[in-house]
């Protein structure tokens, strides 16, 4: 099978970001920096790993800064050229994006992933597309959507990345319903929105990477209001799994994920990557300790 390459990629980062308040009343969640990094670098440098070439994002009012973050900062980088520091001008070199890579289209009222989604449709066209939600932050020795996009050349259609979860959370995402289990990739018969738990069809989750088909976009078109009456994502995916559809396939990723849109995940991410740092890990884990054995003390 030959699918067609995937060079297109969706970022919805629409949301305002309350469960980060008061931060996010004056800066958009996605600039909030794990280390030293804001969110979306992290997933820009993972589809670029997997061969993305044009980013497009989905905004609403207050994210100016997220679109700036992109741009060139002339003064910026003459004063690091003129002081010689050529690392932090490295560093500065992954932040910007060539004329023409960005795109940016507004979703004017929050009405659920799909939706956002859908906003970007004429960027799209008629090409396979990813979706990437910066929320997720995937620690991966290979980038997540890359191993996506090599097992895809494999099954072409739809792919989602997937995760076990305990069944007592499944509440809280879409759930794969399988119909064929190939080991790290497993077909899909359906899908359901965060399911009640003693409903879920199994404990295999999606999180916030997919690889979509157009047809995708045409299901989205019927603008079906789904779970919290919102317009799913996941509902659209799930019509191309019956008769006629393209497919819908699991990939279980390798890799721990991270979720950044909660303040505990946060704070899981961010020490996790302290801790991988070389150049912060010494200093960092000897902190780490002292604490724990105060905390100890402290009982």
């Amino acid at each position: 099978m030959n699918p067609r390459k995937v060079t297109k990629a969706v970022f919805p980062v629409a949301g305002m970001g309350t469960r980060f308040l008061p931060a996010t009343k004056s800066i958009p969640k996605e600039i909030m920096t794990l280390v030293d990094r804001p969110l979306i670098q992290y997933a820009i440098d993972e589809a670029r790993a997997a061969g993305i070439t044009e980013f497009i994002f989905v905004t609403s009012r207050g994210k100016s800064a997220l679109e700036d973050y992109f741009d060139h900062a002339p003064e910026l980088e003459n004063k690091l050229r003129d002081s010689n520091k050529t690392d932090l001008l490295k560093v500065l070199d992954a932040t910007n994006m060539d004329s023409g890579a960005i795109a940016y289209v507004r979703q004017n009222r929050p009405m659920g992933l799909g939706h956002a989604v859908w906003c970007a449709r004429r960027l799209i066209g008629d090409e396979p597309f990813a979706v990437l939600l910066p929320d997720d932050v995937i620690a991966a020795d290979k980038p997540c959507l890359q191993q996506m996009v090599e097992a895809y050349e494999q099954t072409g259609g739809n792919m989602v990345a997937a995760m076990e979860v305990p069944p007592a959370k499944a509440s809280a995402y879409g759930v794969l319903d399988i119909a064929e289990d190939m080991g790290s990739i497993v077909k899909a018969r359906g899908m359901v929105e965060k399911p009640k738990a003693n409903e879920a069809p199994s404990n295999l989750a999606v999180i916030g990477r997919y690889i979509l088909s157009p047809e995708v976009l045409n299901n989205l078109n019927a603008k079906k209001l789904g779970a919290g009456g919102e317009i799913q994502l996941t509902d659209a995916i799930a019509e191309e799994t019956r008769a006629g559809g393209t497919g819908v396939y699991g990939y279980r990723f390798s890799g721990q994920r991270y979720d950044c849109g909660s303040k505990a995940g946060f704070l899981q991410a961010t020490v996790a990557f302290g801790l991988s740092r070389p150049d912060l890990q010494d200093e960092f884990a000897t902190y780490l300790h002292d604490v724990v054995a105060q905390q100890k003390a402290a009982q």
